[in-house]
């Protein structure tokens, strides 16, 4: 992946083959909560955006978490 190219949440989730609810199996939190990121992934702290990139299988600089 280019080194400047970033997705959302949800096309990360997407691009891995994921639904919502088998994507919150992986990462452990409800769907609400999920959805919640996808709409406001500047929300997600640390270990959440950890998660994100270890589950989708993408360096968390190419996913795209709002204004850090």
């Amino acid at each position: 992946m280019e080194e400047n190219l970033t997705m959302t949440l949800k096309a990360a989730r997407v691009n891995k083959g994921l639904t919502i609810l088998e994507a919150c199996k992986l990462l452990g939190f409800g769907k609400d909560t999920l959805i919640k990121y996808e709409k406001h992934p500047e929300l997600a702290k640390k270990d959440k955006r950890d998660k994100f990139s270890e589950v989708y299988g993408i360096a968390e600089q190419h996913i795209f978490f709002g204004n850090k």
